[in-house]
């Protein structure tokens, strides 16, 4: 099995508290939150933390300009498709809920950088092709899914610094990982690797591994 020797709780590259705007909207009920930003130097404008059991409201799109969306620790099964009108969303947090597909236009949000879908039900078979569609993304946290293999289109999110796929179940790496020369943290712990694909090594850092066998 192969281990990386950075620990879980360092995966986020920095957190920072914030003071942010918050709305009331008659689809949800927005409070402050500590706001987990891939980037110290940007604050958001408009930053929205909600609970919603299980269903996300379809309304929620007339939030034009919504930045940071924190759904963490919710029962979502599915998100509305009209999530892809939130066009300037940078950070979607979708973390620990029971998403086991994502919507179908998903790919249709042009400012998102840092996606975390982490302790989910999702797999390589419930992501839609157009996910590949999300250029601009910086961050994707797919950790404590159900991976077995992560599909050849990742080679299409060039702009990836930090990919997070650990506790999966993943036996390989595709090949096309070799594109995504930006990658500077790879975390593929708690998985059921025996070997690395030689294409790593032109990315430009990868966290260091051992094998603990």
């Amino acid at each position: 099995m192969l281990l990386l020797k950075k620990p879980p709780d360092q995966l986020h590259p920095s957190r920072s508290v914030s003071a942010v705007t918050t709305t009331q909207h008659p689809a949800v009920k927005a409070q402050c939150f500590e706001a987990e930003q891939y980037s110290r130097s940007s604050i958001p404008r408009f930053t929205l933390s909600i609970y919603v059991s299980m269903a996300v409201p379809p309304n929620i799109a007339e939030l034009k300009n919504l930045e940071v969306l924190n759904f963490l620790n919710n029962q979502i099964e599915k998100l509305p498709t009209q999530i892809s009108r939130l066009q300037k969303l940078k950070h979607l947090n979708l973390g620990m809920n029971r998403l086991n597909i994502s919507p179908q236009g998903f790919g249709s949000l042009p400012a998102l950088e840092v996606l975390d879908l982490t302790y989910n039900n999702l797999n390589e078979n419930y992501l839609p092709g157009n996910f590949f569609y999300l250029t601009t993304l910086c961050a994707l946290y797919l950790s404590d899914n159900n991976f077995e293999i992560l599909p050849p289109d990742i080679g299409k999110l060039t702009k990836l610094q930090i990919l997070s796929n650990r506790d999966n179940n993943l036996i390989s790496l595709p090949k096309e990982i070799r594109v995504l020369t930006q990658l500077k943290e790879l975390h593929i712990q708690g998985n059921c690797l025996t070997v690395l694909p030689p294409e790593l090594a032109v990315v430009s850092r990868v966290l260091e591994t051992a094998d603990e066998r």
